[in-house]
């Protein structure tokens, strides 16, 4: 049974690069505590001194600029409330589970961001014509296949980029990023898996050819995925719920409010079903208004189990452009984008 004390505490999946999940209880919260906000890295935090940091904005530009914080926050800012999840959140639900972090269910977060739109500072450059894509380049580097060393980097469309509510992001909750999350400023793009969200920013490119880098044609790409061509980046986090109270091997001994979290990076979260029945039966949930277009929708079921013992309870989300979870997991070869209906067991006494 999970406590209330493991509950408030980041769960460790490992710790270099250091990766960790949010508590499912932490779910309940329609933003999540910064402390509680998962972790994702593919290589070691970097050093960096904020004071002599600076971010270059180059490549196909008119105008090759250089900005510091102060030159950033001077900008025009927005806050922009948005859930973040990692790729492979679920990945230790498909068989055989894929090579890569182990995830289980908590690779996800709710947050309200604060910085400046992305487009404003491309603006500021001036884009070529040319240009098709910008890239991310984070501080943090490593070594991969074939003993490369090289950079995180990640890059999105042109269209994608210039939305409003892309940004260079300096605050998570109204406090300074944690440096596990990118301090001192990250690239926030709503609705995308956490991937395209690049910490530790220090070079944006705008590119006259689409990137072809490890962490966008050899990672973070659907392989042996049915319905999906090999090669295909992801991109929008597919629709899922998830179950915050009450936790896996629970003890149910009065009526009780099933509760959780759901959200699509398509749309907006339609209903929400539970069953208590292992899948027998459904009803819908009561959902709540989310906080802002990209944030998760809270949801409860209150539910008056009739008979004591064991039983399986389920959620299933549904969004507005008629996406729902499948009842088993859709393996691919690198455990990517596994949105598999959460099933939980509860005693009830």
């Amino acid at each position: 049974m999970t406590t209330s004390a493991q509950a408030q505490q980041l769960i460790t999946v490992s710790e270099r690069p250091r990766n960790a999940e949010t508590p499912l209880a932490a779910l309940i919260h329609p933003v999540t505590p910064s402390d509680l906000f998962f972790i994702r890295s593919n290589f070691d935090v970097p050093v960096l001194d904020v004071d002599a940091w600076r971010l270059e904005v180059g490549g196909c530009v008119r105008t090759t600029r250089i900005f510091s914080i102060a030159d950033l926050k001077q900008m025009p800012n927005r806050n922009v409330t948005a859930t973040m999840e990692c790729a492979g959140n679920g990945r230790k639900l498909m068989a055989p589970v894929p090579s890569g972090t182990a995830w289980d269910l908590g690779a996800v977060s709710t947050g309200e961001f604060t910085g400046v739109a992305l487009g404003d500072v491309l603006d500021l450059c001036g884009i070529d014509d040319s240009c098709v894509e910008i890239a991310f380049e984070g501080a943090d580097s490593g070594r991969v296949e074939g003993n490369r060393k090289i950079h995180f980097v990640r890059s999105l469309p042109l269209e994608r980029a210039l939305h409003p509510d892309t940004l260079i992001a300096w605050d998570l909750n109204g406090e300074p990023l944690a440096l596990d999350h990118g301090y001192p400023v990250r690239v926030l793009v709503p609705g995308y898996y956490g991937v395209a969200s690049v910490k530790w920013l220090i070079h944006i490119t705008a590119l006259a050819e689409p990137f072809e880098g490890h962490f966008q044609t050899e990672r973070y790409i659907y392989t042996r995925h049915e319905g999906v061509a090999d090669g295909t980046p992801v991109t929008h986090m597919h629709v899922r719920a998830l179950i915050a109270n009450p936790l896996h091997d629970a003890i149910i001994t009065a009526p009780c409010t099933i509760a959780g979290a759901a959200w699509s990076g398509f749309g907006y979260i339609r209903r929400v079903d539970v069953s208590t029945d292992g899948g027998s039966t459904w009803s819908d949930a009561t959902l709540a208004p989310p906080l802002s277009r990209y944030a998760a929708t809270q949801w409860s079921f209150a539910w008056t189990p009739h008979d004591s013992g064991v039983c399986e309870i389920m959620a299933r989300a549904e969004d507005s452009r008629g996406n729902t979870q499948p009842l088993e997991p859709i393996w691919n070869e690198l455990g990517y984008g596994n949105n598999v209906v959460q099933r939980i067991r509860v005693n009830v006494a």
